[in-house]
């Protein structure tokens, strides 16, 4: 069941669940944060109003930046605002920052630990129709790799602007993961949202495996969850939102009694939450493992959802990684 200490969506598993973006819930954050923050500053790289970034220009234009395609410029402007005092958010599609720009930021921002915000809209293969030039699924695996910074996937648009806003008490590099299509809302105001720290969404007696899940993704392990336990298949499924740094004793608290994992994330699978999980079992408590997510591909164009069974990332191949990594457990 939902887990009733966490104040979930009561309507979660309705036909008429509430959805939005989560970029929505970056536009929302950013917002509020120029109204409490007046060192709070942000750059847009010639896609303000698709990144959301739009609500912040129209209400800050003194404290909003307009690169146009440019960036690494944009990455290097932040970096210089941040050594001055600013708290820099830049926003762009993923596959441009910290993709196209991720020299420049490690140069400037993150070798330097200067306080700039990287958010990357329009991640994964949600981005569907775009193509795979635009499909960003190895933003996670090249931000998490940089020393000493943070990495926040959040599940809706609820924790979209928790995250957005908790990104600006941290004084290092954040690297902020959106989607652009609408899905479902998982949370509310209520949630609970800790930089660093994993949640049990769904709750079982003797669950037999634990799945960690990534973004929005986190809905449809949750819907698979609910499945298996009719199945006679119980199993946790926690968020894992914040990808760095690890919750290293919710990881082990998580899979302290079920002895198998399965993660779930619209990322490749090589360096993605996944490989991070691995990394930290392997040196603490080495257990079978499944993971579901992009295998050493690339995605084609076309409706997401049709995507994510293609490439089995949806609710059927979570609950055959699942069923696989008990079997393994056995």
């Amino acid at each position: 069941m939902l887990n009733p200490k966490l104040k979930l969506n009561k309507k979660l598993f309705d036909k008429d669940v509430e959805l939005a973006p989560t970029r929505a819930g970056f536009g929302s954050g950013l917002l509020a944060l120029g109204e409490t923050n007046p060192n709070v500053v942000a750059l847009a790289a010639d896609l303000t109003e698709s990144t959301q970034a739009n609500k912040f220009a129209e209400k800050f234009p003194e404290r909003f930046i307009q690169t146009g395609i440019g960036e690494q410029n944009m990455a290097a402007v932040a970096a210089g605002l941040a050594v001055t005092g600013k708290v820099a958010f830049i926003s762009s599609y993923a596959t441009f920052s910290p993709g196209k720009n991720w020299e420049t930021l490690r140069t400037t921002a993150v070798y330097n630990e200067a306080n700039v915000k990287i958010a990357g809209h329009h991640a994964g293969i949600m981005t569907g129709p775009d193509g795979a030039t635009h499909q960003a699924t190895e933003d996670v695996a090249i931000t998490r790799i940089w020393p000493n910074m943070h990495v926040y996937v959040p599940c809706d648009s609820i924790e979209a602007k928790k995250a957005t806003i908790a990104s600006a008490d941290i004084t290092t590099p954040v690297y902020l993961r959106y989607t652009r299509d609408k899905t479902p809302i998982i949370t509310t105001e209520e949630t609970p949202f800790t930089v660093g720290k994993m949640q049990d969404f769904w709750i079982t007696e003797n669950p037999q495996a634990t799945i960690f899940a990534m973004g929005y993704m986190l809905f449809y392990a949750l819907v698979a969850a609910k499945e298996l336990e009719e199945e006679g298949f119980p199993v946790l499924v926690v968020n894992a939102a914040t990808v760095k740094p690890l919750d290293a004793d919710g990881i082990l608290r998580f899979t302290g009694h079920t002895g198998a994992v399965v993660t779930v994330e619209d990322h490749q699978v090589e360096g993605g939450l996944g490989s991070a999980i691995a990394e930290f079992l392997a040196k603490n408590n080495p257990l079978p493992m499944e993971f579901v997510g992009l295998q050493n591909t690339f995605a084609e164009s076309g409706a997401w959802q049709d995507i994510l069974k293609k490439y089995n990332m949806d609710i059927p191949a979570i609950k055959k990684a699942v069923k696989k990594v008990i079997k393994r457990k056995k």
